[in-house]
């Protein structure tokens, strides 16, 4: 059975890693990037309807300038932010399941909403809403993790396309064999930022963790079974 690599920031890496055991499998944790909160001042709360939560992280790093908008309902984007932005004392309004797009499409069209997030993220598609978006935190890159080196004959799970082209790139300047290595992808677009080439590459159904790590369980028992698929 192959291990899997969780290369996603803390504490979702440990978070991920406990999900693998219960699983039976084996996690290696090699984070490659840091979460690091931005300086950042809440504009008034009453320009706006409600929040906008892709990721806990916003929760877990705005710091400070968090009360000044705890009047406002939140609308967030999977399990995890939501029971963050719960815990913070937020009013959840809605909880979307897939990707920011779904969710804003259930939601009225004339909310003006502030999107508190990361300083690299995914623009939505085609929003109806007014959206005002506020950077509080970033992912900075870390050192390459010393066990990196020996991950040939190992899945990797892939949380974004930009920690997958961060893991293509490695890869590739560390002289590691790509057809040695399986990624298991969280979206379709993650998958992509990898490149080609892997022994074999698959995306979750829904982006989210539990099945990036039903796909991530395929690879490590049967790699064989999924070898050349892109």
């Amino acid at each position: 059975m192959k291990p899997l690599v969780i290369v996603r920031p803390e504490p979702g890496a440990s978070a991920t890693a406990q999900a693998v055991r219960r699983l039976g499998l084996q996690p290696l944790v090699m984070p490659l990037f840091e979460i690091r909160p931005l300086e950042w001042h809440p504009p008034g709360a009453d320009g706006f309807d409600a929040l906008l939560f892709t990721s806990a992280n916003a929760i877990r790093h705005g710091g400070r300038g968090l009360d000044a908008l705890s009047s406002l309902p939140a609308h967030c984007v999977g399990e995890a932010t939501a029971r963050a932005a719960s815990d913070m004392g937020f009013e959840v309004a809605s909880i979307g399941s897939g990707r920011v797009d779904s969710l804003l499409d259930s939601l009225p069209a004339e909310l003006r909403l502030l999107h508190l997030g990361g300083f690299h993220r995914r623009e939505p598609k085609a929003p109806r809403q007014s959206i005002h978006v506020v950077p509080v935190y970033a992912a900075g890159e870390l050192a390459v993790p010393e066990g990196f080196r020996e991950v040939e004959d190992c899945v990797i799970a892939v949380h974004s396309p930009r920690s997958a082209a961060r893991v293509g790139g490695l890869v590739d300047e560390l002289g590691l064999r790509r057809g040695r290595i399986a990624l298991a992808a969280i979206s379709p677009e993650a998958a992509e930022g990898a490149g080609t080439g892997w022994e074999a590459a698959l995306s979750a159904r829904t982006p989210d963790d539990s099945a990036l790590l039903a796909i991530a369980a395929e690879l490590c028992k049967n790699p064989r079974r999924w070898s050349g698929r892109e």
